[in-house]
This record gives C-alpha cells, sequence and structure tokens, in this order.
C-alpha cells in the first residue's frame, strides 16, 4: 500500500475547512436570529396605539417605530435632502425638515420627492409654514440614518442651487427623527409618505445550512482523496 504524500496537511486543510464552514454557518444563523428579532420588533411596535411624545418615558430606544404626535412647528430654513431616494423606479430624494418643539428640535421626514429633470435643475419641495401643528409619525433612532454630507437645500436669493454640506452642523438635535404620517394642515402632508421597510428574515438560515453542507462536503474530499491515493 502506497503511503499517501502530505497526509497530514491534508487533513490539516480539511478540519481548517469545516472549523470555518461550522464558524460561517453560525454568523448567518445568528444574523438571521437578529434580524427575525428586528422585524418582529417593527411590528410589535408600529402596532401599538399612538401616543404623545411627552408621554413616553425610559430609554427612547426602546421605543423605536412606535407610531407618536408632537406638537410644533416646521423651520423650513433648515432641510436636507437624502439621496439615491426611489419611489415606483423613478429616482428622488427623501426630503427631512426641521421640526421644533418644547425647546427642542428633531428632523422630520417627510417623504420622497422627485428630482428635478437635470442636475442643475432642484426638486420642487414639499412646502410648509410655520404655523403650530400637530405631527402624527413613527419614532425613529437618528442611528439609522445616513452620517456625513448631504445635499442641503439653500434658502437664500440663489435657490435654484443646492450644495453638498453637512445640513447638520451647528444644529443640536435630539437623538431620534420622525418619519411623518400625517399633520393637522392637510396642507403639508406628505405626498409619497415613508412606508414601514419589507419585512423579510432575508437568506441567512439557507446559507447557514449552505456552509454546513460545504463542511461535510470538506471531510467527504478528504475520504475520498484518501481512498485515491
Amino acid at each position: 500500500m502506497v503511503k499517501e504524500r502530505y497526509a497530514f496537511l491534508k487533513t490539516f486543510i480539511a478540519i481548517a475547512l469545516v472549523f470555518l464552514c461550522l464558524w460561517a454557518a453560525q454568523w448567518q444563523y445568528h444574523r438571521g436570529v437578529e434580524r427575525h428579532a428586528h422585524n418582529n420588533l417593527i411590528v410589535e411596535q408600529s402596532r401599538l396605539p399612538e401616543v404623545k411624545l411627552s408621554e413616553l418615558t425610559g430609554n427612547i430606544d426602546s421605543f423605536e417605530w412606535r407610531k407618536i404626535t408632537i406638537q410644533g412647528s416646521f423651520d423650513d430654513k433648515n432641510q436636507i435632502l437624502l439621496r439615491n431616494r426611489y419611489s415606483e423606479g423613478v429616482y428622488g430624494f427623501e426630503q427631512l425638515t426641521l421640526f421644533a418643539f418644547d425647546g427642542r428640535k428633531i428632523w422630520v421626514d417627510r417623504g420622497w420627492i422627485k428630482a428635478g429633470s437635470n442636475a442643475t435643475i432642484p426638486p420642487q419641495l414639499q412646502k410648509t409654514n410655520e404655523n403650530i401643528v400637530n405631527i402624527s409619525g413613527r419614532l425613529r433612532l437618528d442611528s439609522s440614518l445616513p452620517q456625513g454630507k448631504f445635499f442641503a437645500v439653500s434658502n437664500n436669493a440663489q435657490r435654484d442651487l443646492i450644495s453638498q454640506l453637512d445640513a447638520r452642523n451647528g444644529i443640536q438635535t435630539e437623538e431620534f427623527y420622525v418619519d411623518l404620517i400625517s399633520v393637522s394642515d392637510t396642507s403639508m402632508n406628505p405626498d409619497v409618505p415613508v412606508e414601514l421597510p419589507e419585512l423579510s428574515d432575508g437568506p441567512h438560515m439557507a446559507y447557514a445550512l449552505q456552509w454546513i453542507f460545504f463542511g461535510a462536503l470538506s471531510i467527504y474530499g478528504r475520504r475520498l482523496i484518501r481512498r485515491t491515493a
């Protein structure tokens, strides 16, 4: 019987591949569990009855996706547009407007607006006024907003210009924002409101099983090589 060359090395590689596949399977499994739990949280919170923001106590993080109402006024001198947003396949932006209430400030996501016909033409913004209004929306954590640079809407005489800058620079806001659902002044209701995300657990569990299969394949391949040596 011919002695197999590099038998130890081949076995070591096979074992290493098995451990790597098991690690990847576990990683995908935990990602699937976390995503499932997050989806359940969204469903449970969004189905709860609407409450006033002032009635929420404790850690604000535990109320994400809850429907809330706030009384205050919009500040259209401070608005930002989030890029690369689509509605029914049409390119546009999400318009966020600063909202002041009880001496505090938050960003309110007022939904999708269509982009201009070319890069030099600004989109048609949804208008606001400075009247005191009640807004209804879903509470969102500020950490879910993109960080850094945004398109910021200019409010000077050259209104047709859109510049890129840190729109939150110098503005002290709360660590949450609101996806707007409706306004007591219906003229300020969003044309295309922000919808709940598509709730899917994704392919993580299938990927976990796939990695386990790859690990088993590594063992089978090692045995096959040994038999044919």
